[in-house]
C-alpha cells in the first residue's frame, strides 16, 4: 500500500510526492534531516531530534518553514493517517529552489519540508539476539560532522561497503585507527573494567539522540561511562561493543573485521541497556 508523505504543506501518496529539480538538497545537498523512531504509534525521544533538528538548521542559517510545535502536528498526522505502529518518520529541510543554480544563498525562496514515515520492528529485529559484525573504514567526512546534513555519500560508501562485506554497520576511523562513529550510528565499547567508553561530542561526531539516552539510563544505573576516543585495537580487547541510534535502539557488536569480540555473542550489558531502551521507549513515547 503507498503510504502518505507531507511535501510542503500538502498530504500526497509517496509515490507521487516532487520537488523541483533546482532544489538546492538536491543541486548542493543543501539541507538538514532528522529521524525519529515510532513505537506502538507514538514517536520515541521526539524532543531530542526536533531539538537537534533546530540546531543543525541554525548551523547553517537555514530557517525552518515551520514552528517546531507544527512539526510535530505533521510527524503525527502522518503516524494517523499510514496507521504506522513500529517504524520511523524521516523529517528533511532545505534551502528550496531558486529560478536557478548559484552558491549563494538564494533571497526570497521558502526553504522546502518534506517528510515521509516506514514502517520497521525495531524491538524484534532479529540482529539485536545475534549481534552484527562491523568493518572499519577511513573516516573521509568534512569536518563539521555534528551538523547532521543531507550530504551522506561517505556514509553511503560505508554502509555499502559494509553491506559487501556482510557487515550489519561500518565504523569510521582517524587519527591512528580511533574509531569516530558509525555510518548512521554511535559506537561503544565495555572495557575490561567494567567502564563503558563512547567518543566525546564535538565537531567530530554527530550528537546522537540515542546515545545522549543511553549514557544517561546507564549512569542513572551506576554505570561508569568515559566519553573519549577508543582504537579499534582497544575495542577488540573489549569485554563488549554497540551501537545505538534511533533506528536500531541499541545493537550489540560481536565482531570487528572478521575478529570476534570477546566470545563473539552478544554481552549481558549491552542486551540490558537495549531493554531499559525499550523500557524507556514505552514509557516516554509521545
Amino acid at each position: 500500500m503507498d503510504s502518505i508523505a507531507y511535501v510542503n504543506g500538502d498530504f500526497v501518496l509517496l509515490s507521487e510526492a516532487k520537488v523541483s529539480v533546482l532544489d538546492r538538497g538536491f543541486l548542493f545537498a543543501d539541507g538538514i534531516y532528522e529521524v525519529s523512531a515510532v513505537l506502538g504509534g507514538k514517536l520515541i525521544d521526539n524532543d531530542s531530534h526536533l531539538a537537534r533538528l533546530e540546531r543543525s538548521v541554525g548551523e547553517i542559517k537555514l530557517p525552518l518553514p515551520e514552528t517546531v510545535a507544527r512539526i510535530k502536528e505533521i510527524q503525527h498526522e502522518l503516524i494517523s493517517r499510514n496507521q504506522l505502529k513500529d517504524g520511523l518518520v524521516y523529517i528533511q529541510v532545505t534551502r528550496g529552489a531558486d529560478v536557478g543554480r548559484d552558491f549563494a544563498f538564494p533571497k526570497g525562496v521558502k526553504p522546502t519540508l518534506m517528510m515521509f514515515t516506514s514502517v520497521k520492528d525495531i524491538v524484534n529485529a532479529a540482529s539485536a539476539k545475534t549481534g552484527i559484525g562491523v568493518i572499519t573504514v577511513p573516516d573521509i567526512r568534512w569536518t563539521r560532522r555534528d551538523i547532521k546534513s543531507v550530504a551522506l555519500l561517505a556514509q553511503v560508501l560505508a554502509k555499502q561497503a559494509a553491506a559487501e562485506a556482510g557487515a550489519g554497520e561500518a565504523w569510521m576511523i582517524e587519527d591512528g585507527g580511533k574509531v569516530t562513529e558509525g555510518g548512521s550510528s554511535s559506537a561503544f565499547i565495555l572495557t575490561k573494567d567494567d567502564v563503558l567508553v563512547t567518543r566525546e561530542n564535538s565537531s567530530a561526531i554527530l550528537p546522537g539522540c540515542t546515545r545522549k539516552a543511553v549514557v544517561k539510563l546507564a549512569e542513572e544505573r551506576q554505570l561508569r561511562v568515559e566519553e573519549r576516543a577508543f582504537t579499534i585495537e582497544e575495542a577488540l580487547r573489549a569485554k563488549e561493543a554497540f551501537i545505538t541510534s534511533a533506528s536500531s535502539f541499541v545493537q550489540p557488536v560481536v565482531k570487528i573485521d572478521g575478529e570476534l569480540v570477546a566470545d563473539g555473542k552478544p554481552g549481558p550489558v549491552a542486551l540490558r541497556l537495549r531493554e531499559i531502551y525499550i523500557e524507556f521507549a514505552r514509557a516516554t513515547g509521545t
